[in-house]
């Protein structure tokens, strides 16, 4: 005999309330037994890398801090999208993480073949550090600020060229956020990282680029390179006598290059807060406080929402720029 509509109802809420409860306790069951296999840790660029030592670094640091096996696996190619588009496609246990950098959206931002959505495809766990560019140029350039550099272009456009790590990269769409703020013209020339992009500006063959500051560091301080500005809206510790964007005159040029975690969409909730946690922990460690300063990054944890919101406002932000700039990128 079938039940009366309201003892259905009552019925089948209790049923799904009943699913609910066992799902939660079987998402609290897999976080207190986790890690117990090890986990690989995705990182999209070449060993030896900024963004490999990071990895390995946190890959390190967790697996202590968790008691478990952690392990750094590189996947290159594409300025990222490679790394990133495998851990889309795996299991969502935490047993595969990616570690992201900026890349990570501006990749994703301009390139229409990128292979991956960074909004719907992951699940974000935590942010770890995060850092500003600088602005550098030729010694020999005129220019002395931003605003001096700003009234170059603006004087003779085209003229002045910007070496970038590539096209889509965070050290290109930099320039083009610039530009767009600007209405100035600046030729940008691409290389295949931003290392060769460096050399060519010291010989003078092109006169800006943007780069981390440990990578350009060495060239400011024995004056091959002049230091404009950082992109961030306050001054960097590591070069306290440059003046940050918001200084410079430009506020609506605060980028930062960071470095996060995120795991496959539909990771439990339980184990990417688990994995949460042991980055705030990690962070904290005297030795990464330590490698983060030398770095010239700044330890910024928060919530695996607070990434979320981080991650899409920062891709939606390079949309814009792409778009406003009539960028068109196929590589």
């Amino acid at each position: 005999m079938p039940l009366p509509t309201l003892h259905r109802k009552a019925f089948l809420g209790l049923a799904f309330a009943l699913l609910q409860s066992a799902a939660c306790l079987t998402q609290a069951q897999t976080a207190a037994t986790y890690p117990d296999r090890p986990v690989k840790l995705i990182v999209p660029f070449a060993p030896g890398a900024g963004t490999d030592a990071m990895g390995r670094l946190v890959a390190q640091k967790l697996g202590e801090v968790l008691g478990g096996t952690f392990v750094v696996e590189n996947r290159t190619g594409a300025s990222g999208a490679i790394g990133a588009q495998f851990v889309a496609q795996q299991p969502p246990d935490g047993y595969t993480l990616l570690l992201v950098a900026s890349p990570f959206t501006t990749v994703a931002a301009s390139l229409p073949n990128a292979g991956y959505d960074p909004l719907r495809q992951f699940a974000p766990v935590g942010m770890i550090a995060s850092g500003p560019l600088v602005w550098a140029a030729n010694s020999s350039l005129p220019a002395n600020s931003m605003r001096e550099l700003v009234g170059m272009a603006r004087q003779k456009p085209g003229a002045l060229n910007y070496g970038s790590a590539g096209a889509g990269g965070v050290n290109h769409l930099v320039l083009e956020l610039l530009k767009s703020k600007t209405g100035t013209y600046i030729t940008h020339i691409p290389y295949r990282g931003v290392a060769p992009a460096t050399m060519d500006m010291i010989a003078g063959q092109v006169q800006l680029v943007t780069g981390t500051i440990p990578a350009l560091l060495p060239f400011i301080k024995d004056g091959r390179v002049k230091a404009l500005a950082v992109t961030s809206a306050k001054r960097s510790p590591a070069l306290p006598d440059v003046p940050s964007m918001t200084e410079a005159g430009y506020p609506g040029i605060d980028v930062v290059n960071f470095f996060a975690i995120m795991a496959p969409a539909g990771t439990p909730a339980a184990v990417v807060d688990k994995l949460n946690q042991a980055i705030h922990k990690v962070v904290q460690l005297p030795d990464v406080v330590a490698r983060f300063k030398a770095d010239a990054v700044e330890a910024a944890p928060g919530s695996p929402a607070l990434l979320g919101h981080f991650i899409e406002a920062d891709y939606r932000a390079w949309r814009n720029v792409v778009s406003t700039q009539n960028l068109k990128i196929t590589e």
